[in-house]
């Protein structure tokens, strides 16, 4: 029951919980980032890291320190400041040792600090460990979930990419070039993902 469980958590942060194609959180990077298909992969793979590395971090802290002393209302500043934090470390890593990506991410490496997709991650599965629930999120779960969420924005940017590709080529009217068609073009990335809804909920019931 437990692996069954996991495994659920993994496939909706991926495909029905997407937080960049379902809940609309870090469209930035989305958007800016998406244009070729090596800096979108650099990107998710930071992205990734900083989630999974954010959430093993801010959960037990959350869990026992703020709720037990009464400061969870900190939450929020405080998660923000680890994920400050993080960013810092990869943004060093990445400039030691792989300069190329590093100069390519450009100014939306550090903007992975506000990327909302990540403080999203750390605070909306805390909404889901409640006993009260048929249904509640352990530690593992939260880690399963931050890794799931990051496949989930690697595959909305690597799909977007090669959209975005795709549009490079294409006989698209003036009125719709620039913005608009990638604005379209996201809609219709985002409107797929909806073939999977009650897919993850037949697996196991997550509510």
């Amino acid at each position: 029951m437990l692996i069954k469980s996991l495994v659920a958590v993994f496939l909706a942060a991926i495909l029905t919980e997407n937080y960049v194609l379902s809940k609309f959180l870090g469209i930035c990077p989305f958007l800016g980032v998406s244009k070729k298909l090596n800096t979108a992969v650099g990107m998710s793979v930071a992205v990734t890291f900083v989630m999974v590395l954010a959430t093993a971090v801010t959960f037990p802290i959350y869990m026992y320190l703020l709720v037990p002393m009464g400061l969870d209302y900190l939450q929020t500043v405080l998660f923000i400041l680890i994920i400050a934090g993080l960013v810092q470390l990869v943004e060093i890593v990445l400039r030691k040792y792989i300069p190329a990506l590093y100069n390519s991410l450009g100014i939306y490496l550090p903007l992975i600090t506000t990327n909302c997709a990540v403080l999203g991650v750390t605070m909306l599965v805390l909404q889901k460990v409640d006993s009260t629930t048929a249904y509640t999120y352990t530690y593992g779960h939260a880690l399963v979930n931050a890794f799931g969420a990051g496949i989930g924005f690697l595959v909305a940017m690597v799909m977007f990419a090669g959209v975005r590709g795709r549009l490079e080529n294409a006989d698209i009217p003036k009125s719709l070039k620039g913005l608009p068609i990638t604005l379209v073009a996201a809609a219709l990335v985002s409107l797929s993902f909806l073939g999977f809804a009650g897919f993850v909920d037949k697996l196991i019931p997550l509510g």
